[in-house]
């Protein structure tokens, strides 16, 4: 990396050679902290030994070699050019040395044990060498050296005053207190002279990355490169190796970002090694705490040495304001610690949080990482950092405090509530993952130890996964409880009968009602207050059909809800009741509102309900390439095999998309897949039959169809839930009787549609009314289908929108009116084509070549109709593109025919066209035009 920055330093030390080749020696004590190049300071000085007209004789002092007798000095000694006799004698010394050293019993000793005769005679070599050359003696890591031989380096320094020698130790700033006084006995000396290095500056660090990446990326992250190392040369070089590495691994492309790496990591702790144990300990202690505040109390020793250490580490670059200055640097730091100390760390920690009133999160990381601590608070702490974690969205730790919890309570019945904490926690990731925990809590309620409330959860995760039997003997057991229910019980009882009455209506029998103050009365929290009314709004739709009341009343419940712990519920009985009220279109931004949400505060299984239920919007709406998106994504986030009964509700929207698109392929295999036969007992098991009769209807089946439908129609019938916006099963009967030559019945089946729809339900009306149509006469189709698709319009389903208009297309052809069926054929491609309805795409371009030609033109007209006709004219210029009569446009505008003709000539010259044909097709029906 080269000597950035550390010129002065050098030419320090070669002025001091200079005086020791003059015969003046000099000593030099180069301290720093860690990496921070001493050792290449000293090694660049070496190498000009020659050049300065000295000998380097060097040796390096190891903290593993520290209990080797005199092994620094050895290393001095075999580096010496000594004759065979010199180093003969040299070697004997150091043995003799040696053995006295190890005969001591301890290092305190050692002064007084080894004889100075032997330590004169070993610097006597080395004296009587620098008289033949000038000798420069360089030890780095002289912290490290043994106490044998700092004496002798003690003594020689004190003697190489009038010698041509120059001494040179490095030392690091974290050394051990018990060699100071090497330090000491230096510094004393008149002839020595102490050359700090401190860290790189920002600019030495720029300086040292312009060299290996060069100067644009150093200007463009030195910033960064700088607060991330400290001014730390080695942890610099580190974060440019990571830099290079990413590079190379993205085929030579600049990284965006500086992202420390293993390099980093490990560059991190090759400082602390360096520093020392008590470093490396501090260090550990502190990527387990996180901060610095309880570091004394975690090691068990005084705030004097632990600030000491921090100090140093904060100058090696390592931390910043008492904390790693980056995560790469603690997660390498926990990654060398064993398992053993691992776990004694944190369970201390979680004792000294506890204690210091830290919050429940922060005590509950550490028990995680401990394991376990037999303590009486634990389990608490647990629980609530469990529901703080739920709360902001925290699952994955939720679910692994409460796992934790649930294996250190002792407490069967405390054990259940934590067991029904943990389903619920589970089913946010994924609903199949507290299916293993069912069966114990089944056991736990016949043994009397699960609450009330909690036998609900259990109730519903069962009738989720289709255990019919085990859900009816929970609610029968709830059923025999006192009546003395605790106010939690009570409010899971209460919203259960809505939600049982719109999701399982055959299991409402099987739950008793809350009688007296066992009702609405016995809820207090807002949050339940909303659950309930969602249910009640979702089945009050599903009872007795939309009301605009109603409508009212979900979006303001909508308005307070966020996806905590407990509102899923909430949002999915709302945003289903707005669906099935015909307000797709309301429902929509509030489904893709929480989605955004769910997927925000990581929660899988929120995301693909949602999903699910927008799919289901987009059905409504006509979207089949949308209703084909969400409903892949609900699959793919939640496999189908943890969807349980609700299944039918994705897989349904899947079905139909797919079977308007042409996919034919994708729906057999849809079909294919195995669904429980509970499913059918359930609200989702209508859509699926509703789906797969459209399908058999599509594909040329059509007795199987109606076999669907009807059973679907006697279900609904059956649980108080035929409402046309449910499942319009009627209308799909209809059809296929129309499609078996039944036109009869098939008339019969719309005309009873249409008499169960209202002003809130355009879109099954318009549905019945395109099938109505084709039971009748062929003259009187284009007015029924017309009326259709203007109800279509209203409703906003494109998809059933294009049907309606291709069947006026065919009407038209029928009736040999092919002018009509032209004008009209170009909408019908077009909103088709939005679809993707492929089988209508080409039933239409096979009825109408050439269809989509022109469509700039087209636009343009369009667009004229805006600016250069008057209101009338525009009313006018909009049916007649729609195919009405002049005399028909006259009743619905409620004007003379005169008048029409006079419209439409005027229209016909603003637009410079001659005839009603050249009338742009793509109008709107329903549009503001027509009012």
């Amino acid at each position: 990396m080269g000597l950035i920055e550390r010129t002065e330093a050098l030419a320090s030390l070669e002025a001091l050679l200079a005086s020791a080749v003059m015969g003046k020696g000099r000593i030099a004590l180069v301290s720093g902290a860690v990496a921070t190049g001493k050792s290449e300071l000293l090694h660049t000085f070496a190498e000009q030994a020659i050049d300065l007209g000295a000998l380097a004789v060097t040796a390096t002092g190891s903290r593993v070699e520290r209990d080797l007798p005199l092994g620094v000095l050895r290393q001095l000694i075999q580096d010496s050019p000594l004759v065979a006799e010199e180093r003969e004698r040299a070697m004997a010394l150091l043995d003799e040395g040696a053995r006295t050293v190890r005969a001591s019993d301890s290092q305190a000793e050692t002064l007084e044990q080894i004889d100075a005769q032997v330590i004169h005679a070993l610097c006597t070599v080395l004296l009587e060498l620098s008289e033949r050359y000038p000798l420069m003696i360089i030890v780095d890591d002289v912290h490290h050296a043994d106490r044998a031989s700092l004496l002798c380096l003690a003594y020689l320094s004190r003697r190489v005053r009038f010698s041509r020698i120059v001494a040179v130790f490095s030392r690091s700033d974290h050394g051990r207190s018990t060699e100071t006084f090497f330090q000491t006995e230096l510094l004393r000396q008149p002839h020595c002279r102490r050359v700090p290095l401190a860290p790189l500056s920002r600019a030495g660090v720029m300086s040292l990355v312009a060299e290996r990446v060069g100067r644009e990326t150093a200007e463009r992250f030195s910033e960064e490169w700088y607060a991330l190392s400290g001014g730390n040369p080695l942890l610099a070089g580190a974060l440019i190796d990571d830099y290079q590495d990413a590079a190379q691994a993205a085929d030579g492309e600049a990284p965006a970002d500086l992202v420390p790496g293993e390099r980093y990591g490990q560059a991190v702790l090759s400082c602390l090694h360096r520093g020392g144990p008590r470093m490396l300990q501090m260090a550990r202690g502190l990527a387990v705490l996180g901060e610095p505040d309880s570091l004394a109390r975690l090691l068990g020793i005084g705030p004097a040495p632990v600030n000491q250490a921090l100090h140093s580490l904060t100058v090696a670059g390592v931390l910043a304001l008492g904390r790693f200055r980056h995560e790469a640097a603690r997660a390498a730091v926990l990654a060398e610690l064993d398992a053993q100390e691992w776990a004694a760390l944190h369970r201390r920690a979680a004792e000294l949080a506890y204690d210091a009133g830290a919050s429940t999160t922060t005590v509950a990381e550490h028990l995680l990482q401990a394991g376990q601590v037999d303590a009486p608070w634990v389990i608490s702490v647990l629980e609530d950092a469990a529901r703080s974690a739920l709360r902001e969205g925290r699952v994955e730790s939720a679910v692994a405090y409460l796992r934790l919890a649930w294996r250190e309570c002792a407490d069967e019945q405390h054990r259940m509530k934590i067991t029904t904490m943990l389903v619920r926690a589970e089913w946010r990731i994924n609903p199949g993952a507290p299916a293993g925990h069912l069966a114990e809590l089944a056991d736990a309620m016949q043994r009397g130890h699960l609450r009330g409330s909690d036998a609900v959860v259990l109730a519903r995760a069962l009738l989720w996964h289709g255990r019919f039997d085990d859900a009816r003997d929970v609610l029968e057991h709830l059923n025999e409880a006192d009546d003395g229910m605790d106010p939690e019980t009570v409010t899971e009882l209460v919203i259960a009968r809505p939600w049982l009455r719109a999701t399982h209506p055959s299991f409402l029998a099987h739950l008793r009602p809350a009688t007296g103050e066992q009702g609405r009365t016995a809820i207090v929290s807002v949050a339940a207050n909303r659950r309930l009314d969602a249910a009640l709004a979702l089945a009050d739709v599903l009872a007795r059909g939309p009301r605009e009341e109603v409508v009212d009343a979900v979006e303001r419940i909508l308005r307070g809800c966020r996806l905590d712990e407990m509102s899923m519920d909430t949002v999915e009985s709302a945003l289903l009741a707005l669906t099935y009220a015909g307000r797709p279109d309301k429902a929509a931004p509030w489904c893709d509102l929480f989605s955004a949400e769910a997927s925000t505060r990581h929660a899988p299984s929120r995301q693909a309900r949602l999903a699910a239920i927008r799919a289901e919007i987009a059905i409504r709406q006509g979207d089949m390439p949308g209703a084909e998106h969400h409903a892949r994504t609900a699959l793919d986030i939640i496999p189908l095999s943890s969807w349980g009964v609700a299944a039918g509700g994705p897989l349904s929207s899947l079905i139909l998309a797919s079977t308007a698109m042409g996919k034919y392929d994708v729906v057999n295999e849809l079909l294919d897949q195995p669904v429980p036969d509970a499913m059918f007992q359930t609200r989702y098991g209508l859509h699926y039959l509703h789906a797969r009769g459209r399908y058999s209807l599509t594909t040329g089946h059509p007795a199987l169809a109606l076999r669907d439908f009807q059973l679907c129609g006697e279900l609904m019938g059956r649980w108080d839930l035929d409402v046309p916006g449910l499942v319009a099963w009627r209308a799909d009967a209809a059809e296929a009787c129309l499609r078996m030559g039944r036109s009869e019945q098939a008339q019969q089946l719309a005309e009873a549609q249409i008499r169960r729809c209202g002003p809130a339900t355009p879109r099954v009306h318009g549905i019945a009314m395109r099938v109505l149509a084709a039971t009748g006469e062929v003259r009187h189709r284009p007015m029924l289908l017309r009326q259709a698709a203007e109800l279509l319009q209203s409703g906003g389903d494109r998809y059933e929108l294009a049907r309606a208009l291709f069947g006026l297309v065919e009407a038209y052809h029928a009736l040999g009116e092919y002018r009509r069926a032209g004008m009209i054929a170009g909408r019908a491609h077009s909103v088709a084509l939005e679809c993707r309805a492929e089988p209508l795409i080409r039933a239409l371009s096979r009825d109408s070549d050439g269809v989509g030609a022109g469509a700039g033109a087209e636009l343009s007209m369009v667009a004229s109709l805006t600016t250069v006709l008057s209101d009338a004219e525009r009313r006018v210029a909009v049916l007649a593109a729609a195919g009405y009569t002049n005399r028909e446009i006259a009743g619905k505008l409620y004007i003379t025919i005169s008048t029409v003709e006079q419209h439409l000539t005027r229209t016909y010259r603003k637009l410079n066209i001659t005839r009603r044909a050249d009338l742009p097709s793509s109008l709107e029906f329903g549009s503001p035009v027509t009012a």
